[in-house]
């Protein structure tokens, strides 16, 4: 067996790569871990619409029934959608279990990019990658959408690093694993829920041709791995930066009192924000994969016609 017996890609997301169309993966964890049902489910159906209204195929990725789907229905995503949190939350070192047993999950960063390098996709469109986070340095806590993007060539278009993380530490460990950062129209990273962070991108590009140039380029010339493009969330649902630090430092504190660690520290981080924000946080984190989505589809029709 090899890989190809466990990936199962929509008729219409393979015609649309064997025809050179622009494509542009989707996560899952967003559906089952991200929001409540029925909102979870609108949402992946908007960021779909949205990706096809601006010329491009959506590609929704996730593990169901043991096969790395790439190009869910919507009867699949309507699926995820109900069983919420009782769908795996996958990552890299998760496949191998779900494929061997025939189970479900919902894909992050790092098995999205799986899924799509797979299915031979190029652009890939997120809220906001994993990361360093906060005390790594004692906890040794780093995502392994880090390593997937050193090693897995595809472009993942975000909002930044989630505001919960060390945001220096995860780019000095982006810089030594070689993956260009760049930012759209920015010279700063984004910082999820809000457009500064205090911390500088390795280029500013401000068209989606000149990141699907430099995107070629670095594919022409053999570099690993992938290339992170950070675009800010727009302005008018940016939160006030000091309000969106502290509430993040208290939802620190408390996981720390309550031991709450590795992958299921970041849900709780997200759902202690949303909370503390009275659900501000949720819209802006709507809003900005809406936008991302809609840069992911330029950047992707882009490079279908270098």
């Amino acid at each position: 067996m090899n890989m190809k017996d466990y990936v199962v890609v929509s008729s219409e997301v393979a015609k649309a790569i064997e025809e050179n169309k622009p494509v542009v993966a989707l996560e899952s964890t967003i559906i089952s871990h991200g929001m409540p049902y029925p909102q979870n489910v609108e949402t992946a159906l908007n960021v779909e619409k949205i990706i096809r209204d601006c010329g491009a195929i959506p590609a929704t990725i996730a593990v169901i029934g043991g096969k790395i789907c790439v190009g869910l229905s919507k009867d699949q995503i309507e699926y995820l959608g109900k069983k919420g949190l009782d769908v795996a939350k996958a990552s890299r070192r998760d496949l191998p279990f779900l494929l061997a047993l025939g189970e479900d999950g919902a894909t992050t960063v790092a098995t999205t990019m799986i899924g799509a390098k797979a299915a031979g996709i190029k652009v890939f469109a997120t809220g906001g990658v994993g990361g360093v986070h906060r005390g790594a340095e004692k906890t040794m806590d780093i995502s392994a959408d880090l390593e997937e993007l050193a090693m897995t060539e595809v472009m993942v278009v975000c909002a930044g690093c989630k505001s919960i993380l060390d945001l220096g530490l995860t780019l000095e460990y982006l810089e030594t694993k070689g993956v260009p950062v760049v930012g759209y129209k920015t010279s700063e990273l984004p910082a999820f829920y809000t457009i500064h962070s205090g911390f500088s991108v390795d280029r500013r590009l401000d068209t989606a041709e000149d990141i699907a140039k430099t995107f070629k380029a670095k594919e022409a010339c053999g570099l690993k791995g992938g290339m992170l493009v950070s675009n800010p969330i727009p302005e008018e649902y940016s939160m006030d930066e000091e309000l969106i630090s502290k509430t993040i430092e208290s939802a620190v504190k408390e996981a720390e009192e309550k031991g709450v660690k590795g992958k299921n520290i970041t849900p709780f981080l997200l759902d202690k924000v949303q909370k503390l924000t009275e659900g501000k946080s949720l819209e802006a984190n709507i809003q900005l994969v809406y936008n991302n989505a809609r840069l992911a589809s330029e950047v992707a029709k882009k490079y279908c016609e270098i």
